[in-house]
């Protein structure tokens, strides 16, 4: 017996010794990667001492003293906080994700290799200003630095999925501005899900779930005039419906930017208020940093991880933020190939042959795949990535077409005025955005910076015969033929995705933008008072009352009212109902019916025609389900009221009306329980920030990759968005990427939020300590000044030459 003790004492402490240096192995892997911010070391290239300060968020304030060193600071900085991040969005773009993730991610590979981003960034880089080619090479030295310095010290997602990080090249970063101009496009798959529908469905079922962009009555730029008369007004939205199908996706899902001048001020100078839209991630998208060379560039804002340049932020001169003009910038086109040869396709009455492109993509595991992706003479053949077996369908995109939006974000971090603003953003082009610009003079502005196509006929929004040129593209609007506003009389700027120009511009932007609901809010606020100030912005931010519910809860009341026969609890839902203001705080009942009632309508709506496969493809889009409410709460009335499924009855309205209200009642409760003062919408509408290796339960947990949930309010209709899939309810994914304030002229006032942290390792303490404020609509204070870079530096860097 004395024997079995000593082996079972001797086992149990050798699982503790396992145990513990398996703890502290798994400790070193989680922490090695954070970042020393108090340093002092030195860099190859560096020809003057550069010094950065960090506040108690560890925000970089990097000073230099010439633009190399800069640039070098900046790309050693940004890999000492985001090395993963950047390499996950370089193989992005490169179509390198199968290398790390396995086989589920070879259809997204396929698909980004066949947009051929890296050519056109090559293209970029050999025409680009010799400026933009050093501070591109300088920034890649500094990060190409850090990982050779860092090797064993690397973020922990490197060693979980046995990778290291490859030296950055400047191409990667123009890359980026690629990803970004696809992720911003809406078209791909809106029109594809449409295309598929109204094969299904009558042409009046049809028509009901697209939106009514002619009728939508507010515009970003409601005085601007073209002065180019002899083109002729576009057609309304259907009227080319026959001839016309339609194909899209769509990733990015909005914006708010607004700007007051000083007569609308309490400071009598201008305000600037920005919010972009994006998916709500761990590490965040953007990474904060202020970047000065003493005497000649001091602007500060959000960077991109991967490239040098402030996105969106302030220089000592001018404010500018930006939002998605929602431009349907990609048309598709019905190729007619040869029955004898079917590597040939037809086009103006010959057949050309579809150059091809063999891809060998790497396996996670060591297997390798070759796939042929084809190309017409307009672009790649995307049907079968689409899952369209029965056509060939070819795909042209503006992110092709020749653009420079590094050059616009260089010029734009160093342009002083309106003139020199516009110069720098004619070349945004392949990532449309409306920029908000406020200056230290007084000047606010607002200019659509969009590749606009011009089509010789049709308006983008089907599927048109590939075999002429009778649909093709003459160009590009001309910049300057773009919609803009400057120091308009109202005194104030602002869009929010919404419809740009009036309906007699004679150019079709698109037929998917934002429903009025947010521009709608905001244009109220702004109009509230005849002089607005910071904690008004900061308000406007956080707002939650929707101009949805008071366009649709009328029509739900007024098919509730009637109903003789509801529960108890569904009476007490409707009384709720019926007294509420329209604003969805995370403590509101109402909210959490209203959203678990809006889902259930479509869903009983639309359903039944559709079938299971086709709507959740249909769903899983959320801009055309709010299209169809849209329609429905205009007009009163359905075509699709009846279910197709109960032979023996017609539904009306009113049924699909109280079926969604007692199916929505009926899930709350299962939720939330019976009690009805205790539901409330934070209870189950909650921020998520979740890391791609996050899903895998046992990693997060030891590495802490995912951020705690934290209950919020807002939806996709409110100004501030916290918005979730339909197919995914309620978990808040996607919202205000940032939020910025700016006040030209007192700089060191401006305010600054995002959602996670600045460091992207999870083990750091700065990895998610915004997330907290961001949640409350709360702010950092965004220093500018020397003087006050100094007071609030909890941290000091100082890296010099290398001897």
């Amino acid at each position: 017996i004395q024997m079995f003790k000593k082996i079972l004492l001797g086992i149990i402490v050798l699982i503790v010794i396992v145990l513990i240096g398996g703890g502290l192995f798994v400790r070193s892997i989680a922490t090695r990667g954070i970042p020393d911010y108090n340093t002092s070391l030195s860099l190859k290239n560096l020809k003057q001492e550069v010094t950065v300060r960090r506040d108690k968020f560890a925000v970089p304030h990097i000073i230099a003293k010439n633009e190399q060193d800069l640039y070098r600071a900046v790309g050693y900085v940004m890999a000492q906080d985001r090395l993963w991040q950047m390499d996950l969005l370089k193989r992005v773009t490169v179509g390198r994700l199968s290398e790390i993730f396995g086989k589920d991610l070879l259809n997204v590979d396929i698909l980004m290799r066949s947009l051929k981003i890296p050519d056109k960034s090559r293209s970029i880089l050999s025409n680009s200003d010799p400026k933009l080619i050093l501070a591109l090479e300088s920034f890649s030295d500094g990060v190409n630095q850090f990982i050779e310095t860092h090797m064993d010290k690397l973020p922990p997602e490197f060693t979980i999925l046995g990778v290291n990080p490859e030296p950055w090249k400047p191409e990667y970063s123009v890359n980026l501005i690629g990803y970004m101009a696809w992720d911003l496009t809406m078209p791909y798959s809106v029109e594809t899900i449409l295309h598929k529908i109204q094969k299904k469905v009558s042409a009046a079922q049809y028509k009901e779930l697209l939106p009514d962009i002619p009728g939508r009555k507010t515009s970003i730029y409601p005085e601007f005039k073209h002065k180019v008369s002899e083109l002729n007004l576009k057609n309304s939205l259907f009227a080319q419906t026959e001839i016309l199908e339609k194909y899209g996706v769509t990733i990015f899902q909005g914006s708010n930017n607004w700007a007051v001048s000083g007569k609308k001020s309490i400071t009598g100078k201008p305000i600037l208020a920005n919010d972009m839209h994006l998916g709500l991630n761990a590490p965040g998208l953007w990474y904060q940093m202020h970047q000065v060379i003493e005497g000649e560039l001091n602007v500060t804002g959000v960077v991109l991880p991967g490239q040098p340049c402030v996105v969106a932020g302030h220089n000592d001169k001018i404010a500018w933020g930006m939002t998605n003009v929602m431009v349907d910038d990609m048309d598709f086109y019905a190729e007619k190939l040869n029955p004898d040869n079917p590597d040939q396709y037809e086009f103006m009455g010959e057949f050309k042959n579809f150059k091809t492109q063999l891809e060998t993509i790497k396996i996670k595991g060591g297997e390798e795949v070759t796939k042929e992706i084809k190309f017409t003479h307009r672009g790649p053949v995307i049907s079968k990535l689409k899952e369209i077996d029965d056509e060939t369908i070819s795909m042209r995109w503006i992110g092709s077409e020749s653009s420079n939006e590094l050059r616009s974000l260089y010029l734009l971090n160093h342009a002083q005025n309106w003139n020199e603003f516009k110069n720098a953003v004619k070349t945004f082009t392949a990532v449309s955005q409306n920029i908000v610009y406020a200056d230290v003079n007084g000047n606010i502005g607002l200019y659509c910076c969009a590749g606009v196509p011009i089509r010789k006929k049709g308006d983008g929004l089907s599927i048109v015969p590939g075999w002429t040129d009778e649909y093709d593209w003459q160009g590009i609007v001309p910049f300057e033929q773009l919609p803009h506003s400057y120091n308009p009389e109202s005194g104030y700027v602002s869009s929010a995705n919404n419809k740009t120009a009036p309906n007699d511009y004679p150019y079709h932007i698109s037929s998917w933008f934002a429903l009025d609901y947010r521009i709608g809010r905001i244009r109220e606020m702004l109009e509230e008072k005849d002089k607005l100030s910071v904690q008004d912005f900061k308000k406007m931010h956080g707002d939650f009352k929707s101009k949805l519910v008071a366009e649709f809860n009328p029509l739900i009341i007024s098919e509730l009212d009637k109903i003789a026969n509801m529960t108890d609890l569904e009476k007490q839902a409707f009384k709720d109902l019926k007294k509420w203001d329209g604003v969805l705080n995370k403590e509101s009942t109402s909210a959490a019916i209203f959203e678990m009632f809006f889902l259930n309508f479509v869903e009983n709506l639309i359903k039944d025609e559709l079938g299971q496969d086709l709507f959740h493809e249909y769903f899983k889009s959320s801009y055309l389900a709010r299209y169809l409410v849209n329609n429905v709460a205009v007009s009163g009335n359905s075509q699709w009221s009846d279910n197709i499924s109960t032979k023996d009855k017609k539904e009306t309205l009113t049924d699909i009306v109280y079926l969604s209200f007692k199916n929505a009642v009926v899930q709350l409760s299962d939720k939330m329980g019976t009690n009805f003062d205790k539901w409330a919408w934070g209870d189950i509408h909650k921020l998520e920030l979740n890391h791609p290796l996050g899903s895998v339960k046992v990693l997060d947990k030891i590495f802490g990759f995912n951020a705690k949930p934290v209950e919020v309010g807002g939806s996709f209709h409110t100004v501030c968005p916290y918005r979730y899939k339909f197919t995914k309810p309620f978990a808040a994914t996607h919202g205000p990427s940032q939020r910025h304030i700016y006040l030209p002229g007192s700089w060191d006032e401006s305010l600054s939020i995002i959602p996670t942290g600045t460091c992207g390792v999870p083990a750091s303490r700065h990895y998610c300590d915004q997330t907290k404020m961001y949640a409350g609509n709360q702010y950092r204070q965004d220093i500018f000044t020397m003087e006050e870079t100094r007071k609030i530096a909890d941290y000091t860097m100082t890296l010099s030459p290398k001897k």
